[in-house]
């Protein structure tokens, strides 16, 4: 056999399974609406923060083509379409890490952003049917969650790492006074 033959037979047995998996990212967007409350508006910003059944609050970038930004009084109550995005990137190699906050990286590119996190996380498993995926964080914490959108987790497997990125949600359109 020839040296050549037996050395490239060595470099694809050792060659990192991940990066033989090498894929682009997969990015989701999902749009949703929620009722709430007007609790706060940063007017020079376009920022409102929305209180929510159980007080739960969110606050938002409200873009520019919405008229009824300009209307809103806090104690309003809204219907909200909200748009918001996650990436899933294979990072191959890459050392987990703890969530990041990016968001004035992110501004750069777009002065719009209201939060992006990110992290690198270990998958531990994948459940079969796309709803669920347990990993781990940078700080050794397992974490079980819920799969918004079972694409995030196409070619997803355990042990891989995985980049995770998620931008805050922005309103692109307010209707008032429906529950």
């Amino acid at each position: 056999m020839s040296r050549l033959l037996v050395s490239s037979i060595v470099l694809c047995l050792l060659w990192p399974s991940g990066a033989l998996r090498a894929q682009a990212p997969t990015v989701v967007t999902n749009e949703s609406t929620v009722t709430a409350t007007v609790d706060r508006i940063e007017r020079s910003s376009r920022v409102v923060t929305f209180r929510s059944e159980g007080n739960v609050y969110q606050s938002v970038y409200v873009e520019p083509t919405v008229a009824a930004f300009d209307e809103l009084k806090v104690g309003d109550v809204v219907t909200v379409r909200l748009i918001e995005s996650v990436i899933v990137e294979l990072r191959p190699g890459a050392k987990p890490t703890v969530v990041r906050d990016t968001t004035e990286e992110a501004r750069k590119g777009d002065e719009h952003v209201v939060q992006q996190l990110k992290m690198v996380v270990t998958i531990e498993d994948v459940d079969p049917q796309g709803q669920f995926v347990a990993y781990r964080t940078g700080d050794n914490r397992k974490v079980m969650r819920p799969v918004m959108d079972k694409r995030l987790l196409e070619g997803i497997h355990a042990g891989d790492r995985v980049e995770i990125t998620m931008t805050r949600a922005r309103a692109i359109s307010i209707e008032r006074g429906r529950r």
